[in-house]
């Protein structure tokens, strides 16, 4: 399914034009344009613009049908009932520092890390 098609189409049963969608959703008449013609993958929250201008749930414009899709039986998390290491206090500072720097780093420094990383786990095992 291609989301400009749906949307098209949606706006269209709507009977309303793509005037009216810039004016109910702030977006550029040329930019839903693009979309509806496939040339623009609008972000999420482009998508809930248009859904709110159409006057429809978000879910309908990935699903054709009258009711919300059923849901897949996944299975459920296990709950820890510890406390994981960074979950709160000093520990999830130093966390949040790291991850941090970490997305800073550069793909061959991420590299070294994890091979470090694994080099010290392997050490500590045996």
């Amino acid at each position: 399914m291609i989301i400009g098609d749906r949307l098209r189409t949606l706006r269209e049963g709507k009977k309303f034009s793509q005037g009216e969608v810039e004016k109910r959703t702030g977006l550029l008449r040329c930019y839903i344009s693009r979309v509806e013609h496939g040339h623009t993958v609008p972000a999420i929250e482009t998508l809930e613009k248009f859904a709110r201008a159409l006057e429809v749930p978000l879910y309908q414009l990935f699903y054709d049908g009258e009711e919300p899709p059923k849901l897949p039986n996944l299975p459920k998390r296990k709950l820890s009932t510890t406390a994981a290491w960074g979950d709160s206090g000093k520990d999830a500072l130093t966390l949040a520092k790291f991850r941090r720097l970490l997305g800073r780093a550069d793909e061959s420094d991420r590299r070294l890390l994890l091979f470090m990383a694994q080099k010290m786990a392997r050490s500590k095992a045996a």
